[in-house]
């Protein structure tokens, strides 16, 4: 077999009692006869077994070391493994860091070989990547963990009893809410590590106010570890807990260090305009004066009671509404208006937060119940008349803050519709006079348009998470902006002392936020420093001359004001990117992406790349990290380039359910496709390369009591015409036939074309209905020709389609939708189908536009065209 080239076949085995949870473990390569006369499965068990015992790599050091210097944070995350195996192993890093954070390295240490990473421009990153693979090895990538965290893993191959040491570098600005700063550090290490640390350092020239250290893992055994050390400008804080502290038990292998470390500090302030400080040349101030007083608000609520915001959102937002009704103060002003494809008010006019009128809008709350299709457009205008009709007839207080707070699960489909129209209209009615918050509750909301909608009416988008916990997610993200100090801030400097400024006018300043502001001095020599700052909401500010601190050396980072400057400055100027004129984004971008390269930032407008050493066929394999960002549709995930899934995933699982997954458009789409037991499909078909599969269903045991008859792939026919070479795959073995004979084998890898994964989904012997299955998936299939065809080798060409109108199904977490593809036009429903790939025993969800009637519209011809006679056969 070792001479034979053309599919890579992986078979990964999962059942109740053994599977193997990753490619990793479970593929193995065998190149021989091997245990022709054993029976499969026990061969599956053995070869289990010992890839286990000989899988030896420890983790024996892992270390976070984070200094923050005003505010600005520097973490480096250093993991060293050794392979103790005599043989290779793939040895995998991975770890969490915050959204708002950019990494600014990534190294890697491979028998004295330092192997450092190079931002570059995404573009160019990801053709250097599609250059150097062609088979979709594996990417180092980051991608979506809860609601604050980002999730970089990476993988190389190391050689019998070598070392490998990770080095990741990432920075951001640490950001003021409730009054603190948090340093969020999440440790996942598994198992025990002999030498574990987690030191922070934070130097604050304003000086220390407090320092609280706490994590979710921490026991009592635990806590005297966390030594803490604060003086007057300085904190030390270290968790150094020994191998056997660590453990679970004494003696076992489990950990609990298994959870987020958190960190919470803020510092004094001064009853001034604030703190200015300077380094090298650059200038940051700080800016949150003590005891402002309070300003009045007038806060317009407009919920979305659409259909699919029926069942527990409905009762979480009507929950949350209650809490924050009890919240306002009596001299703030407040409505509600409640809207499907109807608005209605509960009174025409904003109402004093007296006791009596919040008792009865909490009657009203309670009332609000879901159904309809969602208006938004004619809700917010209501909102924002109604806000402009009180401002005119001098109701609310003159000294006061108007704000609107939008609340959705779903994407606007009554009325005006479109996005950038909705933008328009909201823009135009608000003007500048009001602020708009918009809370986008779910996973099918439009995030995007709900942020640059926000932002461009001087307010902000926050997702809502669907969640046990997502009451909470509502009255914090109120509480967070419930209490305006300062309204249309500026901070103004001298222009012929300071240039290249951050963003300086903020319309609001909220207790327990920050603003903060840098730039360039013109004169580094510069000894004091003008300063003026005005705002509604409290009187004028009056200008002084400043005593400017220089932090001290011994303590600061680098070139820490510059790089905070610069940090501050790309984020500022991404935003500016999503919104306005075309030739102002363009410019943006523009701007943001020299500045990312110029400072070596992982933002979404570039990568890092890592190039590995040479892997076994001798090759390069470059890793690419990229910066990720909300995905455009709203749900919880976020972009990964081209780069990192170099190809769509093609496959076919369950009873049976066709994904085409296509990460370019970030979206997926699936079809069923129902025959009688025993039919046999044609899947892929390439007579030029010659590859040919086909697949037979199989039904279950029995009909089930609701009368349904379900199939699913028992066995596959592989055939590599060329070569002479015939693959059977079935729940029971895999054969191959060359030479005139049958030779039986657990997995084959015939190098040097497409790569198939097929995955066996054992069931119990005794169940009534359920029998063994089989799923089909394509993972590389770069070198089949154009002519490619079949139930899934149709895709490999690729599909452009188009998806309007979402509006409300039969269930109301999937809605229904109209799709245009291959000039049809679609009713197309969004669910979810399984990706076994990762975790071969409970599946990833992979959202998708389910096409209803056997693909019907989506595929060629009608499904019957794909039938042929016998597993090996083209007709």
């Amino acid at each position: 077999m070792s001479g034979l080239l053309g599919v890579r076949l992986l078979l990964l085995w999962g059942c109740a009692c053994f599977w193997l949870s990753s490619l990793a473990q479970a593929a193995l390569i065998i190149s021989g006869n091997h245990g022709a006369q054993q029976e499969t499965r026990g061969a599956a068990r053995s070869l289990q077994k010992r890839s286990t015992n000989e899988a030896k790599v420890e983790v024996y050091s892992m270390t976070v070391d984070s200094t923050v210097t005003s505010r600005f944070a520097h973490t480096v995350m250093t993991s060293k493994a050794l392979n103790k195996a005599n043989s290779s192993q793939e040895i995998f890093f991975e770890v969490e860091l915050p959204k708002t954070a950019f990494i600014t390295n990534f190294s890697m240490v491979i028998e004295g070989q330092v192997y450092v990473g190079e931002v570059k421009e995404k573009e160019k990153a990801k053709k250097q990547y599609e250059k150097a693979v062609s088979s979709g090895q594996t990417a180092g990538l980051v991608k979506a963990s809860g609601r604050t965290m980002e999730k970089f893993s990476v993988s190389v191959n190391i050689a019998a009893k070598s070392n490998v040491t990770f080095i990741l570098t990432y920075e951001e600005l640490l950001q003021r809410k409730f009054g603190k700063y948090e340093i969020q550090t999440r440790v996942k290490p598994k198992l025990p590590v002999q030498d574990f640390h987690i030191v922070t350092n934070i130097y604050e020239p304003q000086g220390i106010a407090f320092v609280d250290a706490h994590a979710n893992f921490l026991s009592n055994e635990l806590l005297p570890l966390v030594e803490k050390t604060v003086t007057d400008k300085k904190a030390h804080i270290s968790f150094s807990p020994t191998i056997e502290q660590q453990r679970k038990c004494p003696g076992c292998d489990a950990t609990q260090i298994d959870g987020d470390f958190i960190i919470k500090y803020d510092v004094n302030r001064a009853e001034t305009l604030g703190d200015i400080q300077i380094v090298n040349g650059y200038f940051v101030h700080f800016f949150a004066p003590p005891d402002l007083p309070r300003v009045p608000k007038n806060v317009v609520f407009v919920i979305d009671r659409s259909g699919s915001m029926s069942g527990r959102k409905m009762e979480q937002t009507r929950e949350a509404l209650l809490s924050i009704l009890k919240e306002l103060h009596e001299e703030d002003y407040f409505a509600l208006i409640q809207f499907d494809s109807e608005i209605d008010s509960w009174k025409e006019s904003l109402t004093k937060a007296t006791k009596e009128n919040v008792d009865e809008a909490m009657v009203f709350v309670n009332r609000i119940s879901a159904r309809g299709v969602t208006n938004i457009n004619d809700a917010v205008l209501r909102g924002v008349n109604m806000l402009l009709t009180d401002r005119q007839q001098k109701r609310l207080h003159e000294r006061s803050v108007d704000m609107i707070i939008l609340l959705t699960d779903g994407m606007p489909n009554s009325g005006v519709s479109a996005p950038h129209l909705i933008q328009e209209n909201v823009r135009s009615a608000i003007g500048g006079k009001m602020s708009l918050f918009c809370l986008g509750f779910g996973d099918y909301v439009d995030y995007s348009f709900l942020d640059v909608m926000s932002k461009e009416n001087k307010g902000l988008a926050r997702r809502i998470y669907e969640a046990s916990d997502a009451t909470l997610q509502l009255q914090g993200f109120y509480e967070e902006v419930s209490s305006p100090l300062l309204s249309e801030v500026d901070l103004r400097y001298p222009d012929n002392a300071v240039d290249f400024l951050t963003t300086n006018h903020f319309a609001q300043l909220f207790n327990g936020s920050e603003i903060v502001v840098a730039g360039r001095l013109k004169d580094e020599q510069l000894d004091n420093f003008m300063v003026e700052v005005f705002g509604q909401g409290y009187n004028y500010m009056c200008p002084q001359d400043w005593n400017v601190m220089y932090p001290d050396d011994e303590y600061i980072f680098g070139d820490f004001t510059e790089r905070l400057w610069a940090y501050l400055t790309i984020q500022q100027l991404l935003e500016k990117s999503k919104s306005g004129a075309p030739d102002e984004k363009a410019n943006a971008t523009a701007k943001a992406l020299d500045m990312s390269l110029l400072y070596s930032f992982v933002t979404p407008l570039t990568s890092m790349v890592v190039t590995k050493p040479e892997t076994e066929d001798g090759t390069d394999s470059p890793l690419i990290a990229d910066k990720l960002t909300e995905g455009k549709e709203g749900v919880t995930h976020f972009y990964l380039t081209q780069a990192l899934y170099p190809q769509p995933s093609y496959f076919v699982d369950g009873d049976p359910h066709f994904i085409i997954e296509l990460p370019e458009k970030n979206d997926s789409l699936c079809f069923n496709i129902n025959n009688r037991p025993g039919t046999i499909f044609n899947l892929v078909r390439d007579p030029k390369s010659g590859i040919l599969v086909n697949g037979q269903v199989i039904g279950e045991k029995k009909i089930s009591p609701n009368g349904e008859v379900k199939t699913y792939f028992w066995r596959f026919g592989i055939v590599h015409k060329t070569l002479g070479v015939r693959l059977e795959v079935s729940t029971k073995d895999i054969s191959v036939f060359q030479d005139g004979k049958w030779v039986k084998l657990l997995t084959v890898t015939l190098k040097d074309s497409v790569k198939f994964v097929i995955l066996l989904h054992k069931v119990w012997e005794k169940h009534p209905y359920h029998r063994d299955y089989l799923g089909f998936y394509t993972l590389d299939r770069h070198l089949l020709s154009n002519s490619v065809h079949g139930l899934l080798g149709q895709f490999y060409h690729g599909i452009e389609y188009e998806v309007t109108n979402l509006r409300p199904g039969a269930v109301p977490e999937k809605p229904d939708a109209t799709m245009y593809v291959k000039g049809h036009e679609l009713n197309v429903t969004r669910g979810w189908q399984r990706d076994f790939r990762r975790d071969v025993k409970n599946g990833e969800n992979v959202p998708c536009w389910f096409i209803h009637y056997n693909g019907t519209g989506l595929i060629d011809g009608d499904a019957t065209d794909y039938i042929v006679s016998g597993l090996f056969k083209t007709v």
